[in-house]
């Protein structure tokens, strides 16, 4: 019971540190101060109960956890969470933030649904579909988030297209303006793109204590980081070249065809996607 109420636990703070991400990546291109304070909470949180664990951990071995492989990803993720904190918190710079937390996720979800540190097979089995099923559902929240945004850059299209010949009417007007649309796309897209990033990583970690002897080069996992590398280049266009307008809708609806592309016909290609979809 007590290992089961522990694990419980573990996989809550992966949960709650993917939150933390989600929020440190819109503050890092959006610069929303209150999504830095809310990730900072959440994050120290995330802290205090991994010092906790580490306590109790030490208490009950009598040592230093840093003599086998798996204490020393938990120590190593507890050394990235306090110095995201301490950076945060003194230096305020949002670039060094956000990859150390990406990094600390990446070593705490390793550490976390490793199944050698279980000692029954049983847990270890229900981890690794935990895993699997926490990386579908984020994989289908960041193409829900990405799908949305292609609609407003649709809709967007369609706005200017209307006000460019000049046709006012009942459709102009229950459309929104041009401004409210780009921003509706672009916020959207901010959501995704993390989304699908730790996604891939969680996915990467199950592929990893499934299937060992799985090809890297498998379509699905090159196609899911060309969809990353597509929208992760719309952000950039927008936040640092200050591309705004037709060309970007153009890019955002491009985007989405890689998503269609990526789970439609990807995933059937794929060699081992198909039996565990």
């Amino acid at each position: 019971m007590y290992d089961v109420l522990m694990t419980r636990l573990h996989e809550f703070t992966v949960v709650l540190y993917a939150f933390s991400v989600l929020l440190y990546f819109f503050d890092f291109i959006h610069h929303n101060r209150k999504a830095n304070r809310i990730a900072f909470w959440l994050l120290a949180f995330v802290w205090v109960s991994q010092t906790v664990f580490l306590f109790f951990y030490m208490m009950k071995t009598g040592r230093f956890p840093v003599l086998t492989i798996f204490e020393g990803l938990y120590f190593y993720a507890w050394v990235l969470i306090t110095l995201s904190i301490v950076i945060n918190h003194l230096l305020r710079v949002d670039f060094i933030v956000f990859f150390t937390n990406i990094l600390g996720f990446t070593i705490m979800t390793i550490h976390t649904f490793a199944p050698m540190q279980y000692h029954s097979h049983v847990m270890a089995k229900q981890l690794i579909s935990e895993l699997l099923l926490i990386h579908i559902t984020m994989a289908i929240l960041s193409y829900g988030a990405f799908s949305l945004s292609f609609v407003f850059s649709l809709l967007y299209l369609l706005q200017y297209d209307l006000l460019k010949r000049k046709k006012w009417g009942t459709r102009l007007i229950r459309l929104a303006d041009l401004d409210k649309l780009e921003k509706s796309s672009y916020i959207l897209a901010i959501i995704g793109v993390p989304m699908l990033l730790l996604s891939l990583i969680l996915g990467l970690q199950w592929a990893f204590l499934k299937l060992p002897g799985m090809p890297w080069y498998d379509i699905k996992i090159v196609g899911s980081f060309i969809l990353l590398t597509a929208y992760s280049i719309y952000l950039y266009l927008r936040t640092v070249k200050n591309l705004s307008g037709k060309k970007l809708a153009i890019w955002n609806a491009l985007s989405f065809l890689i998503v269609l592309i990526n789970f439609f016909l990807f995933g059937q290609l794929s060699s081992f996607h198909l039996w565990y979809s």
